[in-house]
């Protein structure tokens, strides 16, 4: 760590009573970012949401922010990725529970 030309200076330190000029461990600490899970873009569940039903276009909603999401995913973006496919998933989420209320009632009306 010195730079050439200049000696190297040992001094003792007042209450050391190890060797001078002994060897020191200097202990480097290395922090390594791990990769974050990739945020999901939800986009098959989009998809089944456009094709099946599709109560008040909430499919269509869903499609295109899991698009959204996706497009900011590869664009390396993680924040945006991360919103667009959590409000996709909540679009996905409405969706579904409106199909799967539409489908019992009709199996309730059908079967009287």
């Amino acid at each position: 760590m010195n730079p050439e030309g200049h000696p190297r200076e040992f001094v003792t330190m007042p209450g050391f009573t190890g060797q001078p000029c002994a060897p020191t461990v200097v202990q480097y600490t290395t922090v390594n970012n791990m990769p974050t899970e990739l945020p999901q873009d939800h986009i098959v569940w989009s998809l089944g949401s456009f094709v099946y039903f599709n109560p008040f276009c909430l499919g269509l909603a869903a499609l295109i922010f899991s698009i959204k999401a996706r497009d900011r995913k590869l664009a390396g973006d993680l924040v945006g990725a991360r919103s667009y496919g959590a409000t996709a998933r909540w679009i996905n989420i409405v969706s579904t529970v409106l199909i799967s209320i539409i489908i019992l009632i009709i199996i309730i009306v059908i079967s009287k």
